[in-house]
């Protein structure tokens, strides 16, 4: 009977279609060169995971950046709840946190990873860690796996090896060299959820300085084409912090002359935000400019927003005129960055691009090109933001790959 099943990549998504496949009673072997399963799920959520997000499972589209309709099936047959379902059965309590973020109760991602552990042993799922893929090809009717110190032959084969972001946790992206080398096409790789350097003087000064509800909008050839509201950071190359995470997945190469804008007082308008700067000013009237701003702004920042609005530090706040309190109203509505690039691929949350979807069946994960190999997960060209939404994605192509396998 055929019914030897091959699954490269213990992640979210490998995890969940050895468990399906194995709880059809098939012959399943799960292959991963780490040292344990889920490695990336490690990471997650800064180390607590982000299992899913909890969100009706129809609102889950609005936050697929690529190839939505390819994952209409997936995310109907093995849903958010479903996720949750399953690892409740294992023992995983869980809890909602802001944006609808599903967490594990303890905080650990260590105890998802225990509950999907229970899950393959479940389902006899023979687990290879350690095991460093060297080369797959196809040959007599068999899916040949070549290991470091042997050989699996597979009569049906997953590959589930993720992305090319966080290499350290095993994502090295030879999955697409393999996809490749059965005759499917690569979208190009870049950078998704990923930091932004930015072109900057003021770089070395604001590092580490942490920004809450504020707008970042990004403008390219100065017209708006993205904006987020949240929490933000400076850092040593420029920006990040999880607003512009997000934003990175809207830049795209055609866009030229990219800048970033932060309003650092979204919930006033320029005539409030001016009656402000005016009550603060008559509060510390005889006070210098650079001493006056504290009570509305982050002390690191407001040397630059003076710069800026291009009056003296030392300007006593009485001598101010009107202009220069409007000018300053106005870089504290609009300060100002130029887009220098993305951080590199290997600093992403997720990749974006991957195994073409046009090639691949979207109701089984199977391959349109070459029978009998299946695809799930970050290798196939689909991604979303950030809130639990790509893991998601990989348990949902992870399960109809293992349904049908």
């Amino acid at each position: 009977m055929e019914n030897r099943i091959g699954i490269i990549g213990a992640g979210p998504a490998g995890i969940m279609a050895a468990g399906i496949a194995g709880s059809r009673g098939l012959d399943v072997t799960l292959i991963d060169k780490n040292d344990r399963i889920g490695k990336k799920l490690f990471i997650t959520g800064k180390g607590r995971c982000n299992i899913t997000n909890a969100s009706p499972i129809e609102d889950f589209f609005d936050n697929i950046v690529r190839n939505k309709n390819f994952l209409y099936s997936s995310l109907y047959s093995f849903t958010n709840e479903d996720i949750i379902g399953l690892l409740h059965r294992y023992g995983l309590r869980t809890k909602i946190e802001r944006g609808n973020r599903v967490f594990p109760e303890s905080n650990k991602s260590s105890d998802v990873i225990k509950a999907f552990t229970k899950f393959l042993d479940d389902n006899n799922v023979k687990v290879c860690l350690k095991s460093n893929v060297n080369n797959i090809y196809f040959s007599d009717d068999k899916f040949v796996v070549i290991i470091d110190n042997g050989k699996f032959y597979f009569d049906k084969l997953v590959l589930a090896t993720g992305g090319k972001s966080y290499p350290a946790t095993g994502s090295t992206g030879e999955g697409y060299k393999y996809a490749k080398g059965f005759g499917h096409s690569i979208v190009a790789l870049k950078p998704s959820l990923v930091p932004i350097e930015v072109n900057a003087e003021w770089i070395n000064d604001l590092q580490g300085l942490s920004l809450k509800n504020v707008n970042l909008k990004t403008y390219a050839n100065n017209k708006l084409i993205h904006e987020e509201f949240g929490e933000m950071v400076f850092t040593h190359y420029g920006i990040s912090g999880p607003i512009v995470l997000s934003t990175s997945n809207y830049l795209h190469s055609e866009f030229n002359n990219l800048e970033l804008s932060i309003d650092f007082k979204p919930s006033l308008d320029y005539e409030k935000l001016d009656n402000r700067i005016l009550r603060d000013f008559i509060l510390y009237n005889n006070k210098q400019i650079k001493n006056s701003l504290n009570d509305l702004l982050p002390q690191k920042i407001i040397p630059w927003i003076i710069k800026y609005s291009e009056i003296e530090p030392e300007k006593v706040v009485n001598q101010i005129t009107k202009e220069e309190r409007k000018k300053l109203a106005s870089v504290i509505k609009d300060f100002r960055m130029i887009f220098k690039s993305f951080r590199p691929i290997e600093e992403a949350i997720v990749t974006s691009g991957g195994v073409s979807t046009k090639e691949i069946n979207p109701s089984t994960m199977e391959s349109k090109i070459m029978p009998n190999l299946y695809f799930a997960g970050e290798l196939i060209d689909v991604d979303a933001l950030t809130g639990g939404y790509n893991l998601q994605i990989a348990y949902s192509t992870g399960y109809l790959a293992g349904k049908n396998v």
